[in-house]
């Protein structure tokens, strides 16, 4: 291991979820499918998660002491509009007060308009399957970005499109708890329009109001999918998932044109969409072809043998940020955000590794001419991780869930040195990697 510089005006954040932290809010989707018998693996519910509502304020000196430049966060739209039309001013002034915090604490705000979750209201109207959500969203977005657009230049309209409805409408582990590809690609279309409307309408309200250009794009997860065995109908299967799982999702919100099977053309506009390529990075699936099932679209995920895991199972496998993030900027030649990549480890056992590996191909990346611009850690702290519950631990910072105490985990105080040093010296790879 050898130690490595990057640039001066890098962006090295840390980015959290609002459901998955702030906890107090009982009108989401997640809140009432939590509550609800068998749905997380641990049992546990987002009612407290980190009270993240009720500790702005010391989590926000953990930041300053772990010397971060930028933090993504997201709205809680259940929390600004609790019914469809009134718009709630206490909620935003909380938020707008965090984002003045973080401000002053020297620390950049990417703001995510939307994070997995819904207000009941609108989940109990089809939430994306419904047509409507497009005019709702974009019109929730509106008025977040003219409350908050004096404070936020990077925002996230929404993020991870295809887990959101992959988990929500395939697999049904998550609400609505649906099972159906039809409602995958409507939900498709949906999602990519209500990004259209909202990229027009923050640069529209920033314009109106003499504001700097702001910077706005969806969030990506990419993984890689190979082959496990190279046989030609697995590389098929890896092609289809990269279609429907990637592709439709990241073409659609970047120039408006619709990919076989959600659509064609360019029915909300040809334009561009995006103003950073931003992408969530965590692993890579090998894809394997089950011959008693010839008819199946989605092959059988597995881990290629003799890999390194973590604690959920998922390959650790860094060369695949460089893979992925090399790819989508040669297509769109726009600036590169790494809006999320981190690993759960309990034991804080390899997670210093891991930021080290992935950060080694970030300086790989700008080598290779790729302009990078910034570095989100996921996660801040060890927070509710969806259907795993509080089990998986994310967190640079170590929640004690009986307590609510916070610890800097060791791998924190690397990350806490790569803040400052803007890379990794020869001392940190003795005293953190030897």
């Amino acid at each position: 291991m050898t130690p490595f510089t990057l640039p001066d005006d890098f962006i090295f954040g840390t980015a959290t979820a609002s459901v998955q932290i702030e906890g107090g809010d009982t009108n989401n989707s997640w809140y009432r499918w939590s509550r609800q018998p068998g749905h997380i693996a641990d049992g546990s519910d987002c009612t407290t998660a980190d009270d993240h509502w009720n500790r702005v304020a010391e989590d926000t000196a953990l930041m300053q002491r772990l010397g971060v430049n930028g933090y993504r966060l997201s709205i809680e739209w259940s929390r600004i509009e609790p019914e469809p039309g009134r718009f709630d001013v206490d909620a935003m002034a909380h938020y707008r007060d965090e984002i003045e915090k973080l401000v002053a604490a020297g620390i950049t705000p990417m703001v995510t308009l939307h994070h997995f979750s819904n207000p009941l209201w609108l989940e109990d109207a089809g939430a994306w399957l419904n047509p409507a959500v497009v005019r709702q969203f974009a019109r929730y977005a509106a008025h977040v970005y003219t409350f908050l657009g004096d404070l936020v230049r990077d925002w996230i309209t929404i993020n991870e499109p295809s887990v959101y409805l992959t988990f929500g409408h395939i697999w049904g582990d998550w609400p609505p708890g649906d099972q159906s590809i039809l409602n995958y690609f409507k939900g498709a279309r949906h999602l990519i329009a209500a990004h259209i409307a909202a990229y027009e309408n923050i640069h529209e309200l920033a314009k109106g109001q003499r504001r700097s250009a702001p910077k706005v794009s969806a969030a990506h997860h990419l993984r890689v999918f190979e082959p496990a065995r190279g046989k030609l109908a697995e590389k098929w299967i890896c092609r289809a998932f990269e279609r429907l799982f990637h592709d439709i999702f990241f073409e659609g919100m970047a120039t408006g044109r619709l990919l076989f099977p959600i659509g064609r053309g360019y029915p909300y506009g040809k334009g561009e969409y995006q103003d950073m390529v931003a992408i969530n990075y965590y692993t890579r699936d090998m894809i394997v072809f089950n011959p008693a099932k010839p008819l199946q679209l989605f092959g059988d995920t597995r881990v290629k043998e003799g890999a390194l895991v973590n604690d959920l199972g998922w390959e650790i496998y860094p060369q695949g940020l460089f893979d992925l993030c090399y790819r989508y900027f040669r297509r769109y030649q726009k600036p590169v955000m790494i809006t999320e990549n981190g690993t759960p480890d309990k034991a804080d056992a390899f997670r210093t590794r891991f930021i080290y590996d992935h950060l080694r191909e970030v300086r790989n990346l700008l080598d290779a001419g790729v302009d990078v611009r910034g570095y989100f850690h996921w996660s801040l702290m060890d927070n509710f991780e969806w259907a795993e519950g509080l089990s998986a631990r994310f967190g640079l910072i170590e929640v004690d869930y009986a307590t609510q105490a916070r610890r800097i985990r060791k791998s924190g105080a690397f990350y806490a040195e790569i803040c400052r040093n803007h890379g990794v010296t020869e001392a940190m790879v003795a005293d953190y990697l030897g």
